[in-house]
């Protein structure tokens, strides 16, 4: 089935001037116009026709999309979505992207059930979002970048972070330093792992391909990758995990093998979960504003359901939350 995408590369044009003149809306000529829609036509594109066909009434209801509802992570992220939705007299809906294409979140998104929605799950497709964001229902998306006039971005500085992360490191002594990666798919961790490796190289340290394994971001996740490289007898001197819970599945990894934390090995993690200043040793991590970031993107539904002047793309800090897990050597 065609999507916008090949429906834009056959007309030669961009996917958010696609968009514009599959939509009818007049901030194309008719000339591009007719050439989308005559691309379109060859293609046998169709655009979803139930949603088309919906009423245009307003529900005062925001969705929010995440990959999981459950993990200490998205309880931050959730409650700055909330927070703001409620203020503005609307109702929030939270679902999960379990199923990818065939869930109930894509639904709300093809079917337009809602007035504009949040999207952090990288299985839910570019092409989905694409076909489904338009004028009156805005998209923002918390885990990539898509060219579209009305899907709008929020993002946290994920290479800088996997490049404090590595260089606190760096600077306590270690060279040897191990990346315990999240789901390939994931943005949020490539540039986690983008923002590693150039500090590995700013400081001069050749990139290790052994030092990288996959824990999908999940406590269990982190404990096998850990298990896996004590098994191997051959320990970095530190381990950068891509989030706070793979890096305490680590932890217990770990402790179960008699490896002392900082003693022995260093470790940091991502996130600066609540749990992480609880743990035994309490985690060097790297903060990102979680309840920030779910603030502004509400804040970005509203203001494109106003349509007024906005960015198309928000980038927010991070910061380095020194603890107890990371030794000078």
């Amino acid at each position: 089935m065609a999507t916008i995408k090949d429906v834009a590369k056959l007309a030669g044009v961009a996917v958010s001037t696609a968009s514009y003149a599959l939509n009818n809306v007049n901030k194309v000529s008719p000339a591009t116009m007719k050439k989308v829609q005559e691309a379109a036509r060859e293609l046998n594109y169709m655009k979803n026709g139930f949603a088309s066909d919906l009423k245009r009434t307003k529900t005062n209801t925001i969705a929010l999309i995440l990959k999981d509802l459950s993990g200490p992570f998205y309880s931050e992220l959730i409650k700055g979505v909330q927070e703001v939705t409620i203020r503005n007299g609307y109702d929030l809906i939270a679902c999960s992207s379990v199923g990818g294409a065939q869930s109930t979140a894509v639904k709300f998104l093809k079917e337009k059930r809602v007035d504009g929605a949040i999207i952090l799950a990288h299985n839910i497709s570019d092409d989905i979002i694409l076909e489904s964001a338009r004028e009156g229902f805005p998209i923002v998306v918390l885990d990539r970048k898509i060219d579209h006039p009305f899907v709008f971005g929020v993002e946290v500085d994920n290479f800088h972070g996997g490049y404090l992360a590595t260089e606190h490191l760096i600077e306590k002594g270690h060279r040897e330093i191990a990346f315990v990666s999240g789901p390939i798919d994931s943005h949020d961790n490539a540039m986690r792992f983008e923002g590693y490796q150039e500090a590995l190289k700013h400081h001069g340290i050749p990139y290790q391909s052994k030092w990288k394994v996959f824990g999908d971001f999940t406590r269990e996740g982190g404990y096998r990758a850990t298990k896996m490289l004590i098994a191997q007898r051959d320990l970095p001197q530190a381990f950068f995990y891509a989030n706070d819970e793979m890096a305490i599945g680590g932890l217990q990894a770990l402790k179960e093998n008699k490896i002392s934390v900082p003693n022995d090995i260093s470790i940091i993690g991502y996130d600066d979960i609540q749990l992480s200043e609880y743990v035994s040793p309490p985690l060097t991590t790297i903060r990102q504003p979680k309840y920030e970031v779910g603030a502004l993107a509400v804040h970005v539904v509203f203001q494109a359901l106003s349509k007024e002047k906005m960015e198309q793309y928000y980038k927010l800090s991070t910061e380095l939350i020194s603890r107890n897990s990371v030794k000078h050597t």
